[in-house]
């Protein structure tokens, strides 16, 4: 069998694998529930607990590509002025400001009125 095609197969089957466990893990707890007499309403997401994803995603998402952009101004900036190698001038600051990008998120996502 040709290897080339083994990657795609297993990563289809792989994901494949999560989603009908998951599903049918839902299933199951949801008829164990409806046997048992208990309310399903667990399962039903409140309008007025549900909070607004898309601002966190856009938050985090905003902070880490401003922080990249910086990033890559360092790099530039360490690649000029140094004798430090170009590929680490340039790795080490995007990693660095991109995490501490992501904790700032986590900090101002905690502040948002969810």
């Amino acid at each position: 069998m040709d290897p080339a095609i083994i990657i795609p197969v297993s990563m289809f089957a792989s994901i494949f694998g999560v989603f009908y466990l998951f599903f049918s893990t839902r299933n199951r707890e949801r008829l164990a529930l409806i046997e048992k007499g208990e309310s399903a309403e667990i399962f039903k997401a409140r309008l007025d607990r549900a909070s607004p994803i898309w601002k966190v995603v856009l938050l985090n998402l905003g902070l880490l590509l401003i922080f990249m952009g910086i990033s890559f101004l360092v790099g530039n900036a360490l690649e000029t002025n140094t004798v430090i190698p170009d590929e680490i001038a340039y790795l080490a600051p995007m990693f660095f400001l991109s995490g501490i990008s992501l904790l700032l998120g986590f900090y101002l996502t905690k502040k948002l009125k969810l």
